[in-house]
């Protein structure tokens, strides 16, 4: 998949690093989405029977952490790929003042 995405064109990061920040504690490397397209989408994968809540709670978690307001959960144990999307959106909005 991340090999599609690029071939059209698109900075696709794999297994991407997302770190935590609490009370001046870093941990850089708490977890790892499975795509990061354009440090804009995240597209967490899996291949399962049935998906579970506890996906969209861990690409919700994702999304969060990098205040990002948009991820698909792409399940590709389910009958037909349609199916298997699912769009999770972050109440996050990004601040137009820097």
């Amino acid at each position: 998949m991340a090999e599609a995405l690029r071939d059209a064109g698109l900075n696709v990061e794999r297994q991407a690093a997302v770190p935590i920040a609490y009370k001046n504690i870093v941990i850089d490397n708490a977890f790892r989405i499975d795509l990061l397209v354009e440090r804009q989408l995240v597209v967490e994968l899996k291949s399962v029977e049935r998906m579970a809540p506890v996906h969209g709670k861990q690409l919700l978690t994702y999304l969060r952490l990098l205040e990002l307001p948009l991820g698909l959960l792409i399940n590709f144990g389910q009958e037909t790929f349609r199916d298997g999307v699912k769009r999770v959106a972050n109440n996050y909005f990004a601040s137009s003042r820097q």
